[in-house]
């Protein structure tokens, strides 16, 4: 396309957004109600789902050695565990470095361990993470078949259960996001094809007058991306905002702690790029649908 033809199709497009000015406004705000709710969905979904990965990625095996282990009987351990296809990390700690960790995370009343310094009775441990937190369980089976693994901690029992949750939280988040979408299609596609149905004699001018369907479609194209576009402004703007606002307060109160939220930037940016992309496709396919019907021979 020539790039003459390209501005007209612009120009035209931007005449008929305002000469439809109530029809436009009608479209805008479909698009930007839609987007706001697909775009608060998003956010918290999002958030839910790093939530749920920083617990994945804390969880770990803790293999408790024989206290009758010799150290040539410790690395033959470790490297037997290193070879488990799905181990990713195997960090060794001495049974004083648990004893340090114990009495320190026991605050006041751990002073009372402190007597177990000089005869200390707890084992010298293997700490394990899994190439994929699902995989926790079936590396612990095998770690506990190897000689002198004497205990092998995990979270039996909670960890399936936490799993589990987790995926059935995902997918329905998935689901729902994917109703929200197609929801937001059949809504926004409505409304913009009652604008292009009040157009329509316009179109049988067009037509009778010689204009190619690919010349009519044009403007319809470009209305709908900026239908879409516009649409978008104000989601990004009160998603920004009140994102803004829910970071500096959340963020400071759970600081040190494993659970962590999107940082503001660059999250904010990705959903305002995704909200954008959204609300122009759905805009140009609500426009270019409706308008099909009035091209057919």
């Amino acid at each position: 396309m020539k790039a003459r033809t390209l501005r007209r199709h612009v120009k035209e497009s931007m005449r008929n957004l305002g000469r439809n000015g109530w029809m436009t406004f009608a479209s805008v705000s479909a698009v930007t109600v839609t987007l706001i709710l697909v775009g608060v969905f998003f956010v918290i979904m999002m958030n839910l789902n790093k939530v749920a990965t920083t617990i994945e990625e804390d969880v770990e095996i803790r293999v408790h050695i024989d206290l009758t282990a010799e150290e040539s009987d410790q690395q033959a351990l470790q490297t037997k565990i290193e070879q488990i296809p799905q181990v990713k990390s195997v960090l060794y700690s001495s049974k004083e470095t648990e004893l340090t960790n114990l009495i320190a995370s026991l605050g006041e009343e751990g002073e009372a361990f402190k007597l177990f310094e000089q005869d200390n009775p707890l084992n010298d441990v293997f700490i394990v993470k899994t190439k994929k937190p699902t995989d926790t369980m079936l590396v612990a089976k095998q770690i506990e078949k190897l000689d002198f693994a004497s205990k092998v901690k995990y979270g039996q029992g909670q960890i399936e259960k936490l799993f589990e949750f987790i995926k059935l939280s995902r997918n329905v988040g998935i689901g729902l996001i994917v109703g929200l979408l197609f929801t937001a299609m059949f809504l926004i596609s409505n409304t913009i094809k009652i604008t292009i149905v009040a157009r329509r004699k316009e179109i049988e001018i067009m037509r009778l007058v010689g204009a190619t369907n690919s010349f009519i479609r044009w403007p319809f194209f470009l209305e709908g991306l900026m239908l879409g576009v516009l649409g978008a402004v104000l989601p990004i703007a009160l998603i920004g905002t009140g994102y803004h606002y829910a970071y500096s307060y959340i963020q400071p109160r759970i600081e040190g702690h494993f659970i962590q939220i999107l940082e503001f930037n660059p999250f904010i940016y990705q959903i305002a790029g995704l909200l954008i992309l959204m609300g122009g496709l759905i805009g140009i396919w609500g426009s270019l649908m409706s308008v099909r019907k009035f091209l057919k021979a």
